[in-house]
């Protein structure tokens, strides 16, 4: 045993490495990119584990499957939003179960501190009829997660760890517990039933019948385990969840008056909730996202006899993070550590980068389409979306990954022009390239202008599946005319060159592709950085 001081992310992936998986596998996303640069930072030291990012998450879980399906543990992890992405072969695998350990890891942004909404993958895990873990500290972090793949190989089901920002991005002390040095891989796990894997109706129906008889099993093993800790006092009782926990021990302090349920686990351990609330005249229910446990605790009719508080009673916010002093308040208590107040702060919204490429690219944008009052400018998910910002204004969409291609279509099949779309190297290689086979075969009339700064910028610069001349030639084999595939170079002295073959790319009533190349200026930054100082030769010596 020995301390390691972890963000929640990386007591994540060492709790993966020390399960012993054999692959990590991911698509980057904050809050929890840093799960998967903590196993491939391993992986590039000891070559023992395989880690390499893939283009999607629903590609990330897929290839997490495979693994799976071929004896071996893995660890697939995304942002709550990229179990959108995920969600086919997620649910699906519910189905056909696992055969080596399989386990998603979700980190949900309460808050959207990088998000576009805030959802809770409590849902999915509920919706999938799958076991669902949720710790409230770095030290459950790496606890969870190892348990996490005994679970799952136990029940032969994918198990689903969900934390949340403020847990994925703060460090605390973590008590680890590697594999005694030199110990042998575990060899495979033999293959499994090809009908259990191949989802035929005939298969399915058997599958979903025996994922139906497993939820007792999932009920008495969440009704029993000891994650799930219940003291009785008071007959004010306070059902706490992941890291809302803390909040409330906080809030409490040493007053031992209330009843107080920590919960750890899903399916509900309904046994434990119904001994708290048969103990109880008022329950609080302390959750971080949305009130998942709090509509359940309250169904169509609430509780008889009994107050129930919490977010849907406006006792705590319904958006947003909790916070101490939210937790505080709503529990009647006064937070004892008080931040004054801050006055005349300047507000300071994220900004391009000085020097970001695409900075010179929405200023040929703005220029190109000053004639046309009716442009559409759609865009995407990556550090371009700040172009919505002045002094662009550039951007007037971002949905989810690769729909600014799709949407343009479909603008322009509703008669506007002209339409012109942004979308990031990355992120069209994620989910970008679907859309633009339909759009190049359809010669839909919209421009589609791809922001190629050769790296991942928005989550730390990771790697691109194509970029430079590899992203030139696959747009040709999407399909895309070569007479109509254009490249600048988004550099002020080429300001009005560019302005003017954005324009062409507009009056053609067609498909036009414009590729914006050059490198992102962090990640160039950091390659001279990199690079060892070279010394001037001595005049003396030479």
């Amino acid at each position: 045993m020995k301390n390691e001081l972890l963000l929640g992310d990386e007591a994540v992936g060492l709790g993966a490495l020390h399960a012993r998986i054999g692959g990590a596998f991911s698509y980057p996303g904050t809050p929890a990119t840093e799960i998967f640069e903590y196993i491939e930072g391993y992986a590039r030291k000891t070559g023992r584990v395989s880690a390499r990012w893939s283009a999607n998450e629903k590609v990330a879980y897929e290839e997490a499957l495979g693994m799976s399906y071929a004896g071996r543990r893995a660890l697939v992890s995304m942002k709550h939003v990229g179990l959108n992405v995920a969600a086919d072969p997620f649910m699906n695998s519910a189905l056909t179960g696992v055969n080596g350990g399989l386990v998603v890891v979700v980190a949900d942004d309460p808050g959207m501190h990088s998000s576009q909404n805030e959802q809770d993958s409590r849902y999915y895990g509920e919706f999938a009829q799958i076991p669902v873990l949720e710790p409230a500290n770095q030290q459950e972090a790496y606890d969870l997660t190892r348990e996490a793949f005994d679970l799952s190989e136990k029940f032969g089901l994918p198990v689903l760890v969900r934390i949340v920002t403020r847990l994925a991005h703060s460090r605390a002390s973590v008590r680890v517990d590697p594999p005694p040095e030199g110990q042998a891989e575990d060899p495979p796990l033999p293959r499994p039933d090809p009908n259990n894997w191949t989802l035929v109706p005939s298969n399915a129906r058997r599958r979903f019948r025996r994922l139906l008889d497993m939820q007792p099993v999932l009920l008495e093993w969440s009704n029993k385990s000891p994650r799930n800790e219940m003291t009785l006092a008071g007959k004010r009782g306070i059902i706490a969840a992941g890291l809302a926990y803390n909040y409330v021990r906080e809030a409490l302090g040493a007053d031992g008056d209330c009843s107080l349920l920590w919960i750890a686990t899903y399916p509900l351990p309904t046994d434990r909730i119904r001994a708290l609330v048969d103990h109880c005249d008022e329950i609080y229910v302390i959750e971080e996202g949305y009130p998942f446990i709090e509509k359940r605790l309250g169904g169509l009719l609430g509780l008889p006899g009994k107050a129930l508080h919490g977010k849907l009673s406006g006792d705590l916010p319904l958006d947003g993070e909790l916070t101490p002093d939210s937790v505080a308040v709503a529990l009647g208590r006064a937070y004892s550590v008080v931040t004054p107040p801050v006055a005349d702060l300047t507000n300071r919204p994220p900004a391009l980068c000085r020097g970001c490429p695409h900075a010179d690219t929405f200023k040929a944008i703005i220029d190109a389409t000053a004639k046309y009052p009716e442009a559409i400018l759609f865009s995407d998910i990556g550090c371009y979306t700040l172009g919505v910002l002045p002094p662009y204004r550039a951007v007037q969409s971002c949905v989810d990954m690769g729909s600014s291609i799709a949407m343009a279509h479909g603008a322009a099949q509703a008669g506007v022009f002209p339409v012109l779309c942004t979308i990031g190297d990355s992120t069209f290689a994620h989910s970008g390239m679907t859309p633009l086979i339909g759009a190049a075969r359809a010669d839909a009339d919209i421009t589609v202008l791809i922001l190629d700064n050769a790296t991942v910028a928005m989550t730390g610069g990771q790697g691109t599946m194509a970029a430079g001349q590899e992203l030139l030639d696959l747009l040709l084999g999407l399909g895309v005319p070569k007479e109509h595939l254009h490249v600048i170079e988004p550099v002020a002295k080429n300001h009005a060159a560019n302005v003017d073959t954005v324009a062409r790319a507009l009056n053609h009533r067609g498909l036009d592709v414009i590729v914006a190349q050059r490198a992102c200026v962090q990640t160039k930054r950091q390659t001279v950085l990199a690079k060892p100082a070279t010394q001037p030769a001595c005049a003396s010596c030479g």
